[in-house]
């Protein structure tokens, strides 16, 4: 069976990498071939959110819009067209209707975000919420033969509009990130958090608890994704890094404690619900304890008290990484705790066996229009 999949972004972000790029070999032992066709290119998107580089972007937006109609050729050879979130970053979902509506092509929609809920960017600003056309999702949806959502939440507003939903959450290659040795009587105790520019926000709602921590306690704070050229605060040492690829599961396997704050007021708070919690899963993953923000998705993973701390109010926080900080033994066992978890619910084979069945399921129904 040949899937075409059309990729918001290449494959250095994250939805694309772990959404799609990593399913290629597990599908193909399935007898599914998949072909990944991202909208903007890995130097585009590198450039997408810096504002210096606005005009460039806007132009290279529209020339990836043109040259975006060609894919629709390659959608008429599969037997199923696969959606990660949209085919174009910005318009009207003409591609798919061209997939869909001419092509004929059965669509299985790909959510791992709640996409379908209009916030503005912190770059872009109105203009970007104007172009984004964010009504497309639920046209998405009631086109599609199936949806694959990131987590439950997704799940029950894409069943609320009638269609049918199957939580295939977001997940790692355990093989690769898994736990490593790691001796701190040189380097000291690392906290850390790995993201990107749209999410730095919600690690800047703990820096004042970082802060006050910093007065009793000796420990480092590693950033990395935030997109800033400097970070600082006060009493706490920053180390402060662009995410690079290649560098991405020795980020996660460097740290010693993992953050994971989400603000529900920030952007929107359907917004944050719709959160797959795929940060956490790469902390357990690699083995190491972490405290987040009980919001979504993240509710769902792991076991709070064993797995991690869920933290809420800024004493909430300090209390939890106050006691992770002190006891040692308490962060191996809760690290240790996490990996068991994230090779019992989360093996990327049982995930694949999921996705493999929706484009069957896709491919074998009607389509939804």
């Amino acid at each position: 069976m040949k899937v075409v999949a059309f990729a918001s972004y290449p494959v250095q972000a994250a939805a694309t990498r772990y959404r799609l790029d990593q399913f290629r070999g597990a599908l193909y032992e399935r007898g599914i071939s998949l072909s990944i066709l991202p909208f903007i290119d890995a130097k585009l998107f590198a450039s997408l959110y810096r504002r210096n580089a606005l005009p460039r972007t806007v132009l290279g937006l529209l020339a990836a819009g043109l040259l975006r109609f060609k894919d629709v050729l390659a959608a008429r050879r599969a037997d199923v067209v696969l959606i990660q979130r949209e085919a174009m970053i910005f318009g009207p979902p003409v591609i798919e209707w061209l997939c869909t509506h001419l092509n004929g092509r059965p669509m299985v929609l790909d959510l791992d975000d709640a996409t379908y809920i209009p916030y503005t960017s912190p770059t872009f600003g109105k203009l970007g919420k104007a172009f984004k056309w964010f009504s497309k999702t639920d046209d998405l949806i009631r086109w599609a033969s199936l949806v694959t959502c990131g987590n439950s939440a997704i799940a029950e507003y894409v069943t609320s509009k009638g269609a049918r939903a199957r939580v295939i959450p977001t997940v790692v290659d355990t093989d690769v990130f898994c736990p490593v040795p790691r001796d701190r009587r040189d380097e000291g105790l690392v906290l850390g958090w790995v993201g990107t520019h749209s999410t730095f926000p919600y690690l800047e709602s703990t820096f004042s608890v970082l802060r006050e921590l910093a007065r009793y306690h000796q420990f480092r704070l590693k950033i990395v994704g935030a997109g800033k050229s400097e970070i600082r605060i006060p009493g706490v040492e920053v180390e402060n890094l662009e995410w690079k690829m290649d560098r991405e599961v020795k980020d996660f396997q460097s740290l010693d404690i993992g953050l994971y704050p989400i603000d529900p007021g920030l952007y929107a708070s359907q917004w944050a619900a719709g959160k797959s919690g795929f940060k956490a899963i790469q902390y357990m993953a690699v083995g190491i304890p972490f405290v987040a923000t009980p919001v979504g998705a993240v509710r769902e993973l792991g076991v709070v008290g064993t797995t991690h701390y869920g933290a809420t109010t800024p004493d909430e926080w300090r209390e939890a990484l106050s006691t992770l900080i002190v006891d040692g033994l308490s962060r191996g066992q809760m690290g240790a705790a996490g990996r068991r978890w994230a090779l019992e619910h989360y093996g990327l084979a049982a995930q694949a066996d999921k996705l493999a069945a929706a484009l069957r399921e896709a491919a074998q129904g009607s389509r939804v229009w």
